[in-house]
């Protein structure tokens, strides 16, 4: 039953996921959630670790969880399932979109689909920073947590106006990794 709940639920995620892996981020917390398979603790260190290791965020949390949850069949069976979708879908869009790329309607809803995955990312984002960061009513604030958003967010937009492509992400992270450990190990 495991094996199906794992196909089911990363097929979902693979299915209706729009906007690359941020925008996924919500869906992915849904399903997670839903199923039991972690909370909401284990998911953003899922999400973080994620993030820092090569690959998609989607492969990499349904590879984690269904390896978690029923071994290495489990990560298989969630991995092609949350990869599926997307592979038929591209090969669909590419028949069908060279034909109908310059529609004027076709254009327009790409313009539509862009503008909220915009949204739907800068409120995971926000959504993320606030939860764990303490910004939650009532709840004291974690200082270094929000210092630390605030330093790294300036030195990567600062990046991008000192350097047109702006900091590689990867060299980003690491920089972050290093201050996590010299800040919390203290």
């Amino acid at each position: 039953m495991i094996y199906l709940n794992l196909f089911i639920g990363f097929m979902e995620v693979g299915l209706l996921s729009f906007g690359g892996a941020y925008a996924a981020i919500p869906l992915i917390k849904e399903v997670v959630m839903a199923y039991g398979w972690m909370d909401d603790e284990m998911l953003a260190y899922m999400i973080a670790i994620s993030e820092s290791t090569p690959g998609p965020i989607m492969v990499n949390m349904a590879t984690y969880v269904g390896s978690e949850k029923a071994g290495m069949l489990g990560a298989l069976i969630a991995t092609a399932a949350v990869v599926l979708p997307a592979f038929i879908i591209i090969l669909l869009i590419m028949v069908v979109l060279n034909k109908f790329i310059q529609n004027r309607f076709v254009k327009a809803a790409l313009g539509g689909l862009k503008a909220c995955i915009i949204g739907i990312i800068l409120v995971t984002g926000l959504s993320m920073m606030i939860k764990n960061c303490g910004l939650i009513y009532g709840a004291r604030p974690d200082i270094i947590s929000l210092g630390l958003t605030c330093v790294f967010s300036l030195v990567y937009f600062g990046s991008r106006i000192i350097v047109k492509k702006g900091m590689h992400p990867i060299l980003l992270i690491c920089l972050s990794a290093f201050a996590g450990i010299v800040v919390y190990s203290l």
